[in-house]
């Protein structure tokens, strides 16, 4: 722990900005308490160098660190709890809860995967009691007929909700067109995006800025799988809404500038772990590209293709292009030894007579 001023609260010891683990330590929460802090806009942050890594300043550390209350408010601020907690809270049954979730009235704002992998959902206590203070008559006796109606259809928001406070968390955050172009492109699916961004190096462009996953590298399969399936729209209007502010994000970042590209003057690199033709194309790469693809990891995943000369590291040019600029597709030039053997296979002439 860093030494604090008692008198002022302020940490002359700490350096003009730290890394998220440290903040944490100095204001007394825990990871998940301050992750969370940050994505509510409880805690502000800086950029820091490398460009895209987030710190927090010291003079940040000090206000927090000074308010009144320190540290069990902030903890209020985030505190969260699950289904049956937040009945409690609300003074509710918990299957009536639930269906007010399922219904939209309340937002999970988090969620963990219990040991029979179903995911269970948390809420933010602060906004509970503030939903229970608005909407008392939604909390006993009989639900009106339309909520009903809704429940019966099978509706649940739940997943919806958490998806769009996460893009909202994501765009406040995003300086640069092209970074809230690839937050909203990463609640679609690849073919979605597609159809949107027929441009190839843009999608690539896109993969390379998608946020990063809300789970550690570490976390189980079970867990990244079930994440991965959350953060992908999945109702029609949900998905058309997204295709239809992709779009228009995408206008704005060309306007701000083109996506990089191989043969340009800014260096392109692919996401780590994903083949950069693949993240061109969506595919796997074709005879022609160079070098084959590496596998490695205990999972298989495919690695960065190898690069043709040392010290290159730029996306190999596309399989030849016409005059007219079209691509076409890659030749593969066969082996020696299997030519002249095909050779001394073709048939012979017909003996005449």
């Amino acid at each position: 722990m860093t030494d604090t001023d008692e008198t002022t609260g302020t940490n002359p010891g700490l350096p003009e900005t730290v890394a998220f683990g440290r903040a944490a330590t100095v204001l007394e929460l825990k990871r998940g308490e301050f992750d969370l802090a940050v994505q509510l806009g409880h805690i502000r942050t800086t950029q820091g160098e490398p460009p895209g890594r987030a710190r927090v300043s010291r003079e940040e550390i000090d206000r927090l660190r000074g308010a009144e209350g320190f540290p069990e408010a902030l903890r209020e601020r985030v505190r969260t709890v699950g289904t049956a907690e937040a009945a409690r809270l609300i003074s509710t049954t918990p299957s009536r809860f639930t269906r007010l979730a399922r219904t939209g009235h309340v937002h999970p704002v988090r969620f963990y995967l219990n040991r029979y992998r179903a995911v269970v959902w948390l809420y933010l206590a602060t906004e509970l009691e503030e939903f229970a203070a608005r909407n008392a008559d939604l909390l006993d006796g009989r639900l009106p007929a339309p909520l009903r109606a809704r429940l019966d259809a099978g509706e649940d928001w739940r997943a919806r909700n958490w998806r769009g406070r996460r893009l909202g968390h994501l765009l406040r955050r995003c300086d640069d067109p092209w970074e809230r172009a690839a937050a909203i492109a990463s609640v679609l699916e690849s073919v979605l995006v597609a159809e949107v961004v027929a441009d190839p190096y843009e999608r690539a462009h896109l993969e390379r800025l998608r946020p990063e996953p809300p789970y550690a590298r570490t976390e189980s399969q079970a867990v990244r799988e079930a994440t991965d399936r959350l953060l992908r729209a999945d109702e029609p209007d949900e998905i058309q809404w997204h295709r239809m502010h992709l779009g228009h994000s995408l206008e704005e970042a060309r306007a701000s500038g083109p996506a990089p590209r191989p043969d340009g003057d800014r260096p392109w690199m692919p996401r780590p772990g994903i083949p950069a033709v693949r993240a061109l194309t969506g595919t796997v790469p074709a005879p022609g590209w160079g070098s084959a693809v590496r596998t490695s990891g205990a999972e298989g995943t495919p690695a960065l293709p190898v690069p043709r000369r040392a010290g290159d590291r730029s996306l190999p040019a596309p399989p030849g292009r016409d005059s007219g600029g079209r691509h076409r597709a890659p030749t593969r030039r066969l082996p020696r030894g299997l030519l002249a053997r095909l050779r001394l296979r073709r048939p012979s002439a017909s003996p005449s007579g």
